[in-house]
């Protein structure tokens, strides 16, 4: 579904922020990006999208070649990629039901967003997806009204009515609390297992990484030094992903009352390095 070829991304500086990444993502598959900081996660995720042009390769979503689309043709393009924000990315002002309906955007024209006139069907989706989210309640409150975990949970509406093929995450749990966090990304997994759609998620917890993943790609100063199954990080790969550390520390158990995605063993070790890269 996406294919990554040799995609390479230097910044004028001179700083390398990926090299030679090669990945390919199946339909339905919920693939987790982890590393240090600054290890390109982030930069990885926007040069799919664009919102970062990557410097040589190949991006491929489907029989698109997104690394040579621009105007028009990149935004009918971005439809099908939507991506859910570490910093959730709301209007305040907005109600979560226009936030929500906001994902429309690409679709129905400035004009009639601006004024509100969204078409029926797209309202009628509007109200499913918050159903779906666990806010029926909340669609005429204020975004700025909204505890973070809400506000998340606004930010994958959202993401889903675009009707996305892929959905790029980025640090969607930088912000939340323990349980917050098993919430949000066990919302999200059912969400993709529903609507097989893939993803990519950069995320900086290790632990919820192996619970919720299908797939873990290790990223090191810019290059993939690790790609494979949540039971096989292991700790000399964890030690080849961050550096020296005490891997043996195991999550509390109230922090892993989820079952893992898979059905295979999954080790637990926590990890929190912090930061976006």
């Amino acid at each position: 579904m996406l294919t990554l070829t040799g995609v390479n991304k230097r910044y004028p500086t001179g700083d390398r922020a990926l090299t030679d990444i090669d990945l390919n993502l199946p339909r339905g598959q919920v693939m987790a990006l982890i590393g240090p900081s600054g290890a390109g996660k982030s930069t990885l995720i926007r040069c799919v999208n664009r919102l970062v042009e990557p410097t040589s390769g190949s991006i491929r979503l489907e029989e698109t070649e997104l690394t040579r689309l621009s105007g028009n043709a990149l935004r009918r393009a971005r439809r099908a990629m939507a991506m859910i924000f570490q910093e959730y990315a709301l209007v305040d002002r907005l109600t979560v039901m226009e936030n929500v309906l906001s994902g429309r955007l690409g679709y129905v024209g400035f004009w009639r967003s601006f004024t509100r006139r969204y078409p029926q069907e797209d309202i009628a989706e509007a109200f499913r997806l918050l159903d779906r989210v666990g806010l029926p309640h909340a669609l005429d409150k204020r975004a700025d009204a909204l505890s973070g975990g809400q506000r998340q949970r606004v930010g994958i509406a959202r993401a889903l009515i675009q009707r996305p093929r892929l959905l790029l995450v980025d640090e969607p749990t930088a912000s939340l609390d323990p349980k917050t966090s098993r919430q949000i990304m066990r919302l999200i997994r059912e969400l993709c297992a529903e609507r097989e759609l893939a993803a990519i998620i950069n995320i900086h917890d290790v632990a919820l990484a192996q619970q919720f993943a299908d797939r873990i790609v290790g990223l090191r100063a810019g290059e993939i030094v690790f790609d494979g199954k949540p039971h096989e990080l292991d700790a000399d790969t964890l030690t080849t992903i961050y550096g020296e550390e005490e891997w043996d520390t195991r999550v509390n158990e109230e922090d892993a009352e989820s079952e893992p995605a898979s059905a295979e063993p999954v080790p637990r070790m926590a990890l929190a390095t912090g930061g976006a890269s």
